[in-house]
């Protein structure tokens, strides 16, 4: 698999799977013998892990990852990316604020037999976070904490 059809294949992956959210052809992408080292420990470390960790991110956010640096050697590929996620359901407690949040990352791609076999991954999570939590106090999202029983103000 030459260089520029080694990025190609990520280019799609990213586009179809993570921005659209499109699982069901994993199998045109993921080379059978597939693991992932970037998922949440809750979840198997196989396609299957990745096709409800997509779920579970596309029911919280419309995510766009845009590439913005993509290296490739042959048989690995490793993009810098941004990722732009609005916020339009619960995550880790924080109701929807309709908000986009903006972080970046690293994914590094193995490639065997003309898909992937391996995918680690680096995202700033603590700036996406921040930033919800942030959205959530100024369009008042979260729930109202009291003092005493009381509401404040």
């Amino acid at each position: 698999m030459h260089l520029s059809e080694q990025k190609d294949l990520i280019v799609r992956f990213i586009n179809e799977v993570w921005n659209n959210g499109n699982t069901a052809n994993l199998d045109t992408f993921l080379h059978p013998a597939f693991k992932d080292y970037s998922l949440p420990a809750s979840l198997p470390a196989d396609a299957n892990g990745l096709k409800q960790w997509v779920s579970m991110v596309h029911e919280s956010f419309q995510p766009l990852s845009v590439i913005e640096e993509h290296l490739a050697e042959p048989g690995h590929c490793m993009v810098r990316i941004s990722m732009h996620m609005k916020h339009t359901g619960l995550w880790r407690g924080i109701p929807a604020t309709g908000q986009t949040a903006i972080t970046s990352g690293f994914r590094s791609f193995a490639i065997k037999d003309g898909r992937i076999i391996e995918h680690r991954a680096l995202v700033d999570g603590n700036t996406l976070e921040r930033q919800l939590k942030a959205s959530a106090d100024i369009t008042g999202c979260q729930p109202k904490t009291t003092v005493n029983g009381q509401l404040p103000g």
